[in-house]
């Protein structure tokens, strides 16, 4: 037997068992007696059982109602948990979203974004994968991240990348260095100190080889991470090439930064996603805060400063 119950019906059921009379369980409701009435009468006649005694002077459970009733008012309560539950996605009370994007994004620039969005929608639970660019897309390819930021532009039948920003690059090196204070820094005064080199998976090793190909560069040491570049520098070990988004690490003293000009060195993030699925109302929130604070390219500005250090 099919029987179609609806909402309407099992609250005025549940109503009724808690007032045992019908016009204060009609008021409740909101429904005139006789409409209230032919709600009873009809999930009465749907379950093809009688739910309640009915006497001029009150009104009673019967056996069946009784029986009903525990299941009856699970329904309902499941039914409104569900409705409440979907009103909290949908004003963004409650979700997850998951990013993954470049070490040096997720330290720099990210924090800040974060903070907006988490002053927004503090009860959202917020998963951040640091990885590099294979990785970041590899995220979004198993559905661990809702979406990426990588340096590759991950174009598949299943993904779709678009233009996210541009980074240019700068030499950093010791404040004592020759080339803190040279005229114009080229590819060949570069090549000829020793220089400390991020590893053949990074990105910007990626850029840097293809830029200065067929140039060779004279790596004292190759190292994972931005800030153990950083510390190499500092203590005047040798100098390196970092991009813009990464300068935040070189902010000492003893660290002087340069803008680079150099053809074919400007590299691209991409904001990668699925193609086959939609973002979640939480997701396409802080989508849509990311692309709204975007990183600004300085590279205009900085370029004007002609190669003077800083």
């Amino acid at each position: 037997m099919q029987i179609n119950l609806s909402t309407r019906q099992l609250r005025a059921f549940v109503t009724l068992a808690e007032q045992r009379n019908f016009t204060r369980a009609a008021a409740l409701t909101h429904l005139s007696q006789p409409a209230f009435s032919a709600l009873i009468r009809s999930l009465e006649q749907g379950l093809q059982q009688r739910l309640f005694e009915r006497s001029t002077r009150h009104v009673e459970l019967t056996t069946e109602g009784r029986e009903f009733e525990p299941s009856a008012r699970r329904l309902l309560a499941e039914f409104e948990g569900a409705v409440a539950s979907a009103a909290d996605y949908a004003m963004r009370r409650r979700g997850r979203v998951a990013v993954a994007l470049l070490p040096s994004l997720a330290a720099g620039w990210l924090p800040g974004v974060l903070a907006t969005f988490r002053a927004a929608y503090p009860a959202i639970e917020l998963a951040v994968r640091d990885v590099l660019s294979e990785a970041c897309v590899d995220a979004v390819r198993s559905g661990q991240a809702d979406f990426a930021i990588a340096a590759v532009r991950a174009d598949t039948p299943e993904l779709q990348a678009e233009p996210f920003c541009s980074d240019r690059f700068h030499l950093v090196c010791p404040a004592a260095h020759p080339l803190a204070s040279a005229g114009s820094v080229r590819p060949r005064d570069v090549a000829t100190v020793p220089f400390v080199h991020l590893s053949r998976t990074s990105s910007v090793r990626q850029y840097l080889d293809a830029a200065l190909h067929p140039l060779q560069l004279n790596t004292l040491m190759e190292v994972d991470q931005l800030a153990t570049v950083m510390g190499m520098v500092g203590a005047g070990l040798g100098v390196s090439i970092v991009p813009s988004l990464a300068l935040f690490h070189f902010r000492h003293p003893q660290v002087v930064t340069r803008p680079l000009a150099w053809p074919g060195l400007t590299r691209q993030l991409y904001l990668v996603r699925r193609r086959d699925r939609g973002l979640s109302i939480a997701s396409q929130g802080l989508y849509d805060l990311v692309m709204q604070h975007r990183p600004a390219d300085d590279a205009p500005a900085r370029a004007k400063a002609k190669g003077r250090p800083r």
